[in-house]
This record gives C-alpha cells, sequence and structure tokens, in this order.
C-alpha cells in the first residue's frame, strides 16, 4: 500500500481559497462534502507535486464532485484556482481555462489571483491578492521573504510567467523544492536553470545541474511536463 502523502503546510494559498471548504468552529459538525473536498484538494495537490498524475487526477475530480454538489460555482471555482496554483509552482503556469467557465460567480479577489496566476494582474487588482503575493506581485525581491514553500513556489512561477523573474530567484525556487522533495516543480526549475546557464554560456553549471535532473527523473517523475523553455 502506498503511503499517504504528508499534510501541506497551511499556505496562505490554502487558507484563502480553501475558506468555504473547511468549516467554521463555531458551527460543527462540517458538513460531509466539507471534509471531502479539502482533504481530497489537499492529496491532490501532495500528489501532483510529487509527480504522481494518476492520483492527483484522482483526487481531483473527488474534490470537484464534492463541491459541485452544494451547486455553488464560487466554491469550485476556489477548486480550480487552487489546481491552478499547484501548476504555477510548478512551471505550468498560464491560463486556467477550467477556471473561466467560472469567473462570472467568482469573487473580485478570485478573479485577481486567477489574473495573478496567469500573468496579467492589472494594477487595481493588487489590493485583491492574498498578502503574501500582494508583496511578491509588487516586488519580485519579497518573494525571498515567503516563509511558505508551496506560497513561494507559487509566488516564483508568476515571476516566470510575467517575464519578471531573475537568476536568484531560479537557484531560490530550485531549492525551495528540493528541500520539500516535490520532485514535479524541481525537475520545472532546474530545467529552466539549465536553459539559462546554456544562455550565459556557462556550460560547467549547466552539466552540474542536468546530473542533478538525472537523479530527480530517476525518481520517476512523469515525462509530460514540458521544458518551460518550449512554452
Amino acid at each position: 500500500m502506498n503511503p499517504m502523502p504528508r499534510r501541506l503546510p497551511a499556505t496562505a494559498l490554502v487558507a484563502v481559497l480553501a475558506t468555504a471548504l473547511a468549516a467554521c468552529g463555531s458551527q460543527p459538525p462540517l458538513p460531509d462534502w466539507q471534509m471531502n473536498a479539502h482533504g481530497a484538494a489537499e492529496r491532490a495537490t501532495a500528489a501532483y507535486l510529487a509527480g504522481n498524475d494518476r492520483v492527483a487526477q484522482q483526487e481531483w475530480t473527488r474534490a470537484r464532485a464534492e463541491v459541485a454538489s452544494t451547486g455553488r460555482p464560487e466554491l469550485l471555482a476556489r477548486v480550480e484556482l487552487m489546481r491552478c496554483a499547484a501548476q504555477a509552482a510548478s512551471l505550468d503556469g498560464g491560463a486556467c481555462p477550467a477556471f473561466e467557465p467560472l469567473r462570472q460567480d467568482a469573487t473580485p479577489q478570485e478573479r485577481a489571483y486567477a489574473d495573478y496566476l496567469s500573468g496579467g494582474l492589472m494594477p487595481a487588482q493588487l489590493a485583491l491578492l492574498p498578502l503574501a503575493q500582494r508583496s511578491a506581485a509588487a516586488n519580485v525581491n519579497a518573494i525571498g521573504n515567503i516563509t511558505d514553500p508551496l506560497s513561494r513556489l507559487v509566488a516564483a512561477g508568476t515571476a516566470v510567467q510575467s517575464g519578471r523573474a531573475t537568476a536568484q530567484l531560479l537557484v531560490l525556487a530550485s531549492d525551495t523544492a528540493a528541500a520539500q522533495g516535490w520532485r514535479r516543480p524541481l525537475l520545472a526549475w532546474l530545467l529552466l536553470r539549465v536553459r539559462q546557464a546554456r544562455a550565459d554560456g556557462d556550460e560547467q553549471l549547466a552539466a552540474q545541474l542536468q546530473r542533478r535532473l538525472t537523479i530527480v527523473q530517476s525518481a520517476g517523475v512523469p515525462q509530460t511536463q514540458a521544458d518551460p523553455a518550449q512554452r
């Protein structure tokens, strides 16, 4: 039997987007759909970051089904934003197509978050972002001050998406993914660093990073993820 993925830290992302999926302490007992949806979304995120596509897809489907039972599109929008944020952390960001049919029923904060993930945040939307992401959107150097690893990778991924990433940020992001053992984002960030090293003519660094890539790939990360350089 495969071990259960470890619980993800209580990130600003989860705290903001999962508010309606978790209960208010003053209203026990929880409806089953809330517990089931929150647990499924958390397991899906953990599986995705680990590179386990099959489990991730099963759990996202389960989370969607639980939330869909309420008939509330704004809650379904939050689930899709959680999924798109995990993708952004793994440099698989950009448009969030499953969110778009739900946009008209989403809150301004959720629409701002979706635009942030796609690299299309407008200045007027900045104040609508969670605090950590707000600081990161305003100043790329603030990303290093984000203590939660998943939130840090989300911010780093959106910086790449919007063309604001620095060489130091790429190192920070790959080190963050490596420290957590998150194979999918680590593979993506190392690939991007290899590309940057070769563009800079630093073949020694590129070779060193390529050796790290080989180790990550040997761990069974799906090969469906494209090199960010090809997007």
